[in-house]
């Protein structure tokens, strides 16, 4: 059995066991990313930030987001046509999804929004990656990706979020800190 499926195992294996841990995959693998988008945009409006500021870290971490999310995984993916893995495994599945499995969507989106708030306030960044592995274990425990499907989510998103960043202090308009 490969490496990538043993682990898969030892994470979904928590799955079925009970209700309330079942409760808290689903929790986490779905609903959490809701709340920890909330967060983000409350955090940031009751900031300290300049107006200016506030607005420039939410552009830029929204669309390294949706860049990574909806440019980097979809271009992967017409690509790499990986099941998921309650396709082709026997499991406990929680969750479902139609689309293919490499790389994760929810990695990807999560990890670019955690690496653009990390470089601009590393208290708040590493908060945020920690709900993106939060979110992205669940998401295996609950059967609709492999542990390498998140690390390519979190690897393209880290990429997307650094890149999107620099580019944005880079070429900015007036009025978007060059510091």
């Amino acid at each position: 059995m490969a490496f990538d499926t043993q682990v898969f195992y030892l994470f979904n294996n928590l799955a079925g066991q009970s209700h309330v841990l079942d409760s808290t995959i689903v929790f986490f693998g779905n609903y959490f990313a809701y709340i920890t988008v909330a967060a983000f945009i409350a955090l940031v409006f009751f900031s300290q930030y300049s107006k200016l500021k506030k607005w420039e870290i939410l552009v830029i971490a929204g669309t390294a987001s949706i860049i990574s999310r909806f440019g980097g995984v979809e271009l992967i993916r017409a690509f790499i046509h990986r099941p998921r893995p309650f396709t082709v495994l026997p499991i406990h599945q929680l969750l479902t999804d139609s689309a293919w499995s490499f790389p994760s969507g929810h990695a990807s989106f999560f990890f670019a929004m955690s690496t653009v708030i990390y470089l601009y306030n590393k208290k708040w960044g590493i908060g945020f990656f920690i709900a993106s592995v939060l979110i992205g274990v669940a998401r295996v425990a609950a059967g609709v990706h492999y542990p390498s499907d998140i690390l390519g989510g979190a690897v393209l998103g880290v990429g997307v979020g650094y890149v999107t960043f620099h580019l944005f202090r880079k070429y900015s308009p007036e009025g978007f800190s060059k510091s």
